[in-house]
């Protein structure tokens, strides 16, 4: 046998209705820091992630192509060439 109680039912309905108003409450703090991070980020004026490869590749191939052309002038460097520099004829010294 049951009996009602208003005291119970209006405790459950304010329960209810809290719990209810909690769970707004946290979606609505949720909506503003969500907010608030996009304005921080938006002003912060981040990088995406698709410019940053893109960028990335573009150095790897700048690397690969100074590494190219440093190659040859390194070769040369080890090996002087043979002969002398001048063609043996005397430049005039500053005494005359």
């Amino acid at each position: 046998m049951q009996t009602r109680n208003p005291f119970l039912d209006e405790f459950s309905k304010l329960g209810t209705s809290a719990m209810g108003l909690a769970q707004a409450a946290g979606e609505e703090a949720k909506a503003a820091f969500r907010a608030q991070s996009d304005r921080l980020v938006a002003e912060m004026d981040l990088v995406r992630r698709d410019e940053f490869d893109a960028l990335k590749a573009e150095i790897a191939a700048l690397r690969a192509e100074v590494a190219a052309l440093k190659k040859p002038a390194t070769s040369k460097a080890g090996k002087p060439d043979t002969g002398t520099s001048t063609d043996g004829t005397r430049l005039p010294d500053a005494a005359g």
